[in-house]
């Protein structure tokens, strides 16, 4: 959210929004979720409000990412994550195995990704980089160790075990056995 802006209510209102439950507990749920899935919101909105539909939660999710409020972001593969920092120029990085999204700073702090050789007429105003590899927890359970929370497991650090939905094994891999590096795609 700008700094000027003294409430999501305001905010709101600044967007040229109708002020609404949902839309606050929208906010809200990113904020306090950042990179969720629109299924994890909607369990957070639940949590705040009550009883909403399915149906208003994504209708909020999309308005707000119209107007501005909210980043969409969709790395390949994968269901649509959202987040509220919208005013500057960062990227993602996501890991392999778990699914897990960083955000990562631009590293000259501005948008030299948006200057490229040939525009071919374009008027380029967003790009979106998407980083992958794997985080700590997921390197080192992969070593046999535990990670930075002590746990070794992935799944206890916000994103599915390893070989859950953002990792495609080949059809001949054996569902309990490890793929190859080489054939592991992004979801």
């Amino acid at each position: 959210m700008t700094p000027e802006v003294s409430s999501p209510a305001e905010l709101l209102r600044r967007h040229g929004l109708q002020v609404t439950a949902q839309r606050l507990a929208v906010l809200a749920a990113v904020a306090d979720h950042p990179h969720a899935t629109a299924e994890v919101i909607e369990a957070a909105v639940r949590d705040r409000i009550g009883a909403v539909s399915r149906q208003a939660v994504y209708d909020a999710l999309a308005v707000l990412s119209e107007r501005g409020l909210l980043r969409r972001i969709q790395p390949a593969r994968s269901p649509a994550r959202y987040e509220d920092r919208v005013d500057d120029n960062h990227h993602h990085l996501v890991c392999r195995d778990c699914g897990q999204v960083a955000d990562v700073d631009c590293a000259l702090g501005r948008a030299p990704c948006l200057e490229v050789i040939d525009d071919h007429g374009y008027l380029i105003d967003e790009a979106e980089i998407v980083y992958w590899g794997r985080c700590p927890v997921c390197r080192a359970a992969r070593a046999g160790g535990p990670g930075p929370d002590d746990s070794g497991d992935p799944a206890d650090h916000g994103g599915p075990a390893p070989g859950g939905p953002n990792r495609v094994r080949p059809a001949d891999t054996p569902a309990s056995g490890e793929a190859d590096d080489e054939s592991e795609v992004p979801r």
